[in-house]
């Protein structure tokens, strides 16, 4: 069996890891950490998760467990993965604290100096069906973010045959419900705020996933695209629905673009290319690990869609995805 613990899991990807790994039949749960909720138990907060005691995470000692999961915000959980990494304990950091590989990136977009600069280097980014091959062999897996996880596994194979026009920009519009913010409070995010409304934020070379991105694709191109980017945060839950426009290099059928995410992904249990009448939807997705992709080819413009629950692709499940690569175990457990 595998140990784990989960700091953080009061938190909406740390619930969500609990339920799904609750229901791992080669995974321990054992310990679960709230800093707000020490002594409690996990379903006195969340009454549909499991009857899980709550401690503290400077009561842990990580040596007992075989693998965490972080679910801190960004900065709160570096001493923790050190202290792990130290005692031979795997990390699956959910924030972006290891997502940047540059420490200089790192204080751009979060304005905050890095506290172990030295384990950007090491950290193996986890977007499971790109960096398997690594992740396998990594000690500290840093989640993908939700909104890139959406983007990237559309673009990736595309990128890599060099199919794109690299003198117009890649624009990308995303939506995602309002779990993507976080559990805490904010009062742009209170019921009365987001019921009804729908609205842009961070738009177009701003928000702190771009960097994510352009360097997850720079390694697969000599010639980084111009990422233009704006979310927008939907009214609903959870889901994320990206649209992306993708200037192609020259005219190509849609025929031709399938085939590519055909090689690429025929054989990934949590990847799904809709057939061309098939809309994308958040229902294709919602409390599922799949990510569905459908295209459009405009002449030498393709528009692709994706779909993915920001909470399991886009977060734990992913998460408990690269965990079963990294201990060698089927990759769909406790997934669907």
């Amino acid at each position: 069996m595998i140990k784990v613990g989960i700091y953080g899991a009061t938190g909406y990807s740390g619930l969500e890891l609990i339920k799904h790994l609750s229901n791992h039949p080669l995974v321990n749960i054992n310990f679960a950490t709230s800093r707000s909720h020490n002594g409690n138990t996990l379903n006195n907060v969340h009454p549909e998760a499991p009857n899980i005691l709550l401690n503290d995470a400077q009561d842990i000692n990580t040596k007992e467990v075989d693998v965490v999961f972080i679910c801190l915000p960004h900065t709160s959980g570096i001493k923790l993965t050190k202290n792990a990494l130290e005692s031979g304990t795997k990390v699956i950091d959910l924030s972006a604290d290891y997502r940047l590989q540059s420490p200089d990136s790192y204080l751009k977009w979060y304005n905050i100096k890095h506290d172990a600069p030295q384990l950007l280097e090491t950290a193996v980014y986890g977007l499971s069906e790109i960096n398997r091959s690594k992740i396998k062999n990594a000690s500290l897996i840093a989640n993908p973010g939700c909104y890139p996880t959406s983007i990237l596994l559309p673009t990736i194979p595309l990128i890599r045959e060099n199919q794109f026009d690299s003198t117009r920009p890649i624009i990308i519009d995303s939506k995602s419900g309002v779990s993507g913010a976080g559990r805490t409070p904010k009062q742009n995010l209170h019921f009365v705020e987001v019921s009804g409304n729908f609205q842009a934020y961070k738009i177009g070379k701003s928000h702190q996933h771009i960097p994510e991105m352009e360097e997850q694709i720079q390694k697969t191109t000599l010639q980084l695209p111009n990422i233009i980017f704006t979310p927008h945060l939907l009214p609903v839950p959870r889901g994320i629905l990206s649209t992306i426009y993708f200037p192609l290099k020259s005219n190509f059928t849609e025929k031709e673009i399938r085939s590519i995410y055909s090689q690429k992904y025929a054989k990934e249990p949590f990847i799904k290319i809709l057939n061309p009448e098939e809309p994308v939807s958040l229902k294709h997705v919602l409390h599922t690990n799949l990510c569905t992709i459908n295209i459009t080819v405009v002449n030498d413009l393709l528009i692709i869609t994706s779909a993915i629950d920001n909470l399991v692709k886009g977060a734990a499940g992913q998460a408990i995805q690269n965990m079963n690569i990294s201990f060698d175990i089927k990759e769909t457990l406790s997934l669907i």
